[in-house]
């Protein structure tokens, strides 16, 4: 019995110290230890708790690990840390960038609140940036005297410069000016007038680009050696780096699409020029093309020279640097806007230049007119077209109103003869056969005016008082058409005052004063009307005049 009593309670106790090592299992079990957090090799302060699956050892390091990647490039002018509570946490943030958490179980442990706690631990983290410890003598000595060594360095240097483009100047001073003194030479135009040589004027700039560019980097070293100028200088070459970074890495990122817009500018260019050599060989006649005109080989070169690089430009854009930004897009649809409002009459112009250039209705040098406008086709261009006239004026008229008009040419490809014709109107008392006769005569005796095909006349109409004729003859010089009309209106004036016509053209009104006719050389002192031969007699233009052999005149 007594042994059965003694395993009993043996069993029992056994039990209980069982279920009491499982409810201790399930309890957190507090670290007593505590671990630093680190800034610069300086010890911040600590954490004192922490749990099984998150000791405060590695707590700490990652706090310590934190400050440090966040506080690398610390700058009191534009970095900032504060508090931002959250529940029963407080955030220590660096500017946007959580860098530690202040828990209710740290501010049990150091016995505070947490707001407290955190506030403490951001002052602490403060000072470990920002650095109290005071510079001796010693120190201030040294550092100033490696500046005052690296300004000596630096006046030695810029001096140095000096004296070596003095010589260069000198010697390129010695160059003749024969190179400002071409009259193609554009550069003169962008250098001050007071400056005797080019290059010696691109030398200064090139002297002054050194020295500038030598104070900009080596002005903030030699400052770097002064506490109180380190984070000026972090900054000053922050401002420098961040650019060149952002030009190298972009040009870096940007030499795949770079290959991309070569390969396609040079299958563009490569087109251009086949379809350039083919324009080429048409117009000259060495390669044809059934029913194309030789005189569309150009334009159409061109128009598809446009088109080519309208694609190539599309296919480019999207591989631009900053084609996808809001200012190229701003731009481009500026351009966009003034392109579409400010060049409506341009653009009519040019599609009027094409729709002309395949109608052909004229070709360069034809003789055309154009709104009362007669002359010789000296230029054709996509807007304008421009004539010489017969007066040496040269007109340009927008292809627009050339379309819009009615083109009168005068050059025949066909047909080299062209038909000059004038009117003229004769009374009813003329038979129209004489009248023909005396027309014909005088075209035949008009220089340039061809023999063959033979001139003819047309009687164009009846009218009340007279009847009209129209003279038409051949030419094959269009081009000297005021010299043959104003030859033919002579020859038609000498032909019908020879015979006695007269011309009454368009419509004649004269008051008979007794003379038989109007026609100039057919009118007689005896043909005149009684009141002319009174004038005539009383000035004396009647009378014939004699010489006697005394030398003395008498009137008979």
């Amino acid at each position: 019995m007594l042994f059965r009593k003694i395993f009993l309670l043996l069993l029992v106790s056994n039990i209980c110290l069982g279920a009491q090592d499982t409810l201790s299992l399930q309890k957190p079990v507090q670290i007593l230890k505590k671990a630093p957090v680190v800034l610069n090799n300086d010890t911040l302060f600590y954490f004192k708790n922490g749990t099984e699956t998150y000791p405060v050892e590695v707590r700490a390091n990652e706090a310590s690990l934190r400050l440090k990647r966040l506080t690398a490039a610390y700058n009191p002018l534009l970095d900032s840390l504060w508090l931002r509570q959250n529940n029963e946490l407080v955030e220590i943030m660096f500017n946007n960038d959580l860098a530690l958490v202040t828990t209710l179980q740290d501010a049990v442990s150091d016995k505070t609140t947490t707001l407290l706690l955190a506030k403490a631990r951001l002052e602490l983290i403060n000072k470990g940036l920002k650095g109290t410890e005071d510079l001796t003598t010693k120190e201030w000595a040294i550092r100033i005297g490696y500046f005052v060594l690296l300004l000596v360095v630096l006046i030695l240097y810029i001096k140095l410069i000096n004296w070596v483009f003095r010589k260069i100047n000198l010697r390129l001073s010695k160059i003749e000016q024969k190179f400002l003194r071409k009259k193609t030479n554009i550069l003169k135009y962008f250098i001050p007038k007071d400056t005797a040589n080019i290059f010696v004027f691109i030398s200064n700039i090139l002297r002054i680009a050194v020295i500038a560019i030598t104070l900009i980097i080596y002005a903030p070293f030699m400052f770097s050696f002064f506490p109180w100028a380190e984070n000026v200088v972090n900054l000053f070459y922050g401002y420098i780096a961040k650019p060149v970074k952002y030009v190298f890495f972009g040009f870096v990122e940007f030499i795949p699409s770079l290959f991309f817009i070569l390969i396609i500018a040079f299958f563009a260019r490569y087109f251009v020029r086949i379809i350039s050599e083919i324009a080429n060989d048409v117009e000259i006649e060495r390669f044809k093309i059934k029913n194309f005109h030789k005189d569309w080989a150009k334009p159409t070169g061109k128009i598809l020279a446009i088109l080519i690089y309208a694609l190539a430009l599309i296919l480019i854009f999207p591989y631009l640097p900053g084609s996808g930004s809001a200012a190229f897009q701003g731009i481009s649809i500026f351009i966009g806007a003034l392109i579409s409002f400010g060049s409506t009459s341009a653009i009519a112009n040019i599609i009027a230049g094409i729709v002309i250039t395949y109608m052909r209705p004229f070709q360069i040098g034809d003789r055309i007119k154009v709104d009362q406008i007669v002359g010789d086709v000296i230029e054709k261009t996509i807007l304008v077209t421009r004539i010489r006239t017969t007066k040496k004026e040269e007109v340009t008229i927008p292809n627009a109103k050339i379309l819009s008009g009615t083109i009168v040419n005068y050059s025949n490809e066909d047909d080299k003869a062209i038909i000059l014709y004038t009117s003229v109107t004769l009374g009813y008392d003329v038979p129209w056969e004489t009248a023909e006769e005396l027309l014909l005569e005088a075209a035949l005796n008009t220089q340039f005016i061809i023999k063959e095909p033979k001139p003819f006349v047309l009687q164009t109409s009846l009218d009340d008082y007279y009847v009209s004729y129209e003279l038409n003859a051949y030419t094959s010089e269009p081009k000297k058409m005021p010299f043959i009309y104003s030859e033919m209106h002579k020859n038609i004036l000498n032909a019908f005052n020879q015979a006695g016509v007269e011309i009454l053209s368009p419509s004649y009104v004269s008051a008979r004063d007794g003379s038989l006719t109007t026609v100039a050389g057919k009118l007689t002192a005896e043909d005149k009307s009684p009141l002319n031969k009174i004038v005539d007699h009383l000035t004396g233009q009647n009378q014939n005049i004699t010489i006697t052999k005394e030398g003395n005149d008498k009137k008979g």
